[in-house]
């Protein structure tokens, strides 16, 4: 075998060939910038120690040491981290003829699992309802105190409102289209509008729809405004960070709408745009659950008016377009 060609295949079954392989295939499938550049700097944290080894001769042993030192950091999540993402190398070089397993596997369980922090949120709907007359009060930008309302009615992902375009909204077919490639599944999703929406975005349209964003910066009209905007917003209003967050309205929903015995778990999965494991059944579903989602969406709006109010549901005086 001639030495250079040797050399050749060589360098390509090493670990870093193969991750910077799996990081332009995740690229190419269209994963979102974001999230190629956080997978590129987790596997930077193992590079070092297995990058120049073949893949194919990787131990179980020398992941683990890896792992290890991240404990002893106290980074227990991003050692966790690193074991998918690196086991996803691997699966990439086992489906590429370049390696006949994954050492990863043998290391379920073995540095301490992360204890789980859940994102602030008001679950009880007395205190919901106080949040939401605060909100109504908010003396801040009035883009901002628009976005906190939309965030509790509609429940979407802050990424996903931050980012949004006008000409995603159809106001008199009441829908929101969000893009693929906006959305954590990578799947475009619709989102049905209920009237205290509409209004809100009617009157959000005088101050912003003369540009292409929802919710442009005020220091750059072409950028959204920041992520930490509405989180700030909330700790203006004397929420900390531990009592409330913008993605906390997201379970908030879930659990009130669960909860009211109302909805089927179904619906209010796809109104939180939550991928079904089974491709076929949420195809269907995606369908199926449309007409119960528009009742869902309107009664959530209907309720949180309610909680604000304290009783009986009374519609928000929002200003008119």
């Amino acid at each position: 075998v001639d030495p250079s060609i040797a050399r050749k295949v060589s360098a390509a079954n090493t670990f870093d060939a193969v991750a910077d392989e799996w990081l332009g295939r995740q690229a190419a499938e269209g994963r979102s910038s974001v999230t190629v550049k956080k997978n590129t700097w987790v596997l930077s944290l193992a590079r070092p120690a297995i990058g120049p080894r073949p893949v194919a001769e990787i131990t179980s042993a020398e992941c683990l040491v890896i792992l290890q030192e991240l404990q002893r950091r106290g980074t227990l999540e991003t050692a966790h981290r690193v074991r998918a993402i690196v086991g996803a190398v691997f699966r990439f070089a086992i489906a590429t003829d370049r390696a006949k397993t994954d050492p990863t596997v043998a290391l379920a369980g073995a540095i301490t699992a992360p204890r789980v922090k859940h994102r602030a949120a008001l679950l009880d709907p007395a205190q919901f309802g106080g949040l939401l007359r605060e909100i109504a009060d908010f003396e801040g930008q009035a883009t901002t105190k628009v976005a906190l309302m939309l965030c509790a009615i509609l429940a979407p992902r802050p990424g996903e409102l931050r980012h949004a375009e006008w000409s995603e909204f159809d106001l008199d077919g009441a829908t929101w289209s969000v893009p693929a490639g906006r959305m954590k599944m990578r799947k475009p999703h619709v989102v049905p509008l209920p009237k205290q929406a509409i209004i809100l975005l009617r009157e959000l349209y005088l101050l912003t729809g003369k540009g292409q964003l929802l919710l442009p910066s005020i220091r750059d009209p072409k950028r959204p405004i920041s992520e930490n905007t509405l989180n700030a917003a909330l700790r203006r209003l004397g929420y900390t960070k531990d009592q409330a967050s913008a993605h906390g309205f997201r379970a908030t929903f879930s659990t009130l709408a669960n909860e009211s015995g109302k909805w089927s778990p179904d619906s209010i999965e796809r109104q939180l745009a939550h991928a079904d494991p089974d491709a076929v059944r949420g195809a269907y579903a995606r369908g199926a659950y449309w007409e119960e989602r528009v009742k869902l969406a309107q009664w959530w709006a209907d309720e949180c008016d309610r909680m604000r109010a304290g009783g009986t549901v009374v519609l928000l005086k929002y200003a008119r377009a």
